[in-house]
């Protein structure tokens, strides 16, 4: 009875080492099929061989299919910018050779049109291109005025014909780690939603501070805040809320900047009082 028990251990053991190793071969890549005198472990081991098989195609598949999603983002990017260069050309051309009043006023409103057109197919370029990994962001310290000050001078025209005050207050040699391009993009989002949405003569702020982990960016505005009902929805892709229907946009600015700040291992968090505006602040890390 003892040397049955015994002999059932053992074979138990050695069944349970088997299974370990296989499990360590399949993670590290490295599986082959053997040949055992048990039947059971013999038919197991041919069933995961089976499996593991079909995980690599499915992957090399899904692999594929990215790298084809890439290459057609790509040429779609491409080719409708260039179409949509020269469609802005000539219905500035057409603007400026109008002979009348009529005639003018269509043309600006092919040019306006257009324009809507551009910033609608650039927005969902850059959306595929994060979700595709086209998007690559490359990360390096620097200092935070340089994304700053780019993201406030392309959103100073836009302020100004509403007479909103862009003000910036940052901290001296404040550095932290982090794209250049894609954070002013990101930066850029959350000023045009502060903007399109605060009234006119107000003043919106963007605020540094360094802590010991991150440094943090934080623009606020006097527009017309989030209900606490929609703060959790603000950052999903095609998010808008009932009261900004009317304004332009399709709902990715803020998604954008989420997914751009997570790629730089930062993230984003907001403060707002409905009525009383909005202070979204980007937290950047410090050390790569």
């Amino acid at each position: 009875m003892y040397g049955e028990k015994r002999m059932f251990e053992t074979r138990t053991g050695k069944t349970l080492r088997r299974l370990d190793a296989m499990l360590d071969a399949a993670i590290n890549g490295t599986f082959q099929e053997s040949t055992f005198d048990e039947t059971e472990l013999s038919r197991l081991e041919a069933r995961w061989k089976q499996y593991l098989s079909l995980s690599e195609r499915s992957l090399a598949q899904a692999r594929q299919e990215r790298e084809d999603l890439k290459k057609l983002v790509s040429d779609i990017s491409h080719q409708t910018k260039t179409s949509l260069s020269n469609i802005l050309l000539y219905a500035e051309l057409m603007e400026d050779q109008a002979e009348n009043g009529d005639s003018k006023k269509l043309a600006r409103q092919i040019l306006t049109q257009t324009k809507k057109l551009e910033f609608l197919i650039q927005a969902l370029i850059k959306m595929s291109r994060l979700e595709t990994d086209v998007l690559e962001v490359m990360p390096v310290r620097q200092p935070i005025h340089l994304s700053v000050e780019r993201a406030v001078e392309e959103m100073l025209p836009k302020a100004g014909d509403k007479q909103i005050q862009i003000l910036c207050s940052l901290p001296k040699n404040a550095e932290a780690v982090y794209d250049l391009k894609w954070t002013a993009e990101a930066l850029g989002n959350i000023l045009d939603n502060a903007v399109k949405y605060s009234p006119e003569g107000s003043t919106i702020t963007v605020e540094g501070k360094s802590f010991e982990l991150y440094t943090c960016i934080t623009v606020t505005d006097q527009g017309i805040g989030i209900p606490r009902s929609e703060r959790a929805q603000i950052f999903g892709r095609f998010y808008r809320s009932p009261q900004v229907q009317q304004e332009d946009g399709i709902g990715i600015g803020l998604y954008l900047a989420r997914e751009i700040l997570r790629k730089e291992n930062g993230y984003i968090k907001v403060h707002s009082q409905e009525g009383a505006g909005s202070s979204f602040s980007l937290y950047l890390p410090k050390k790569i």
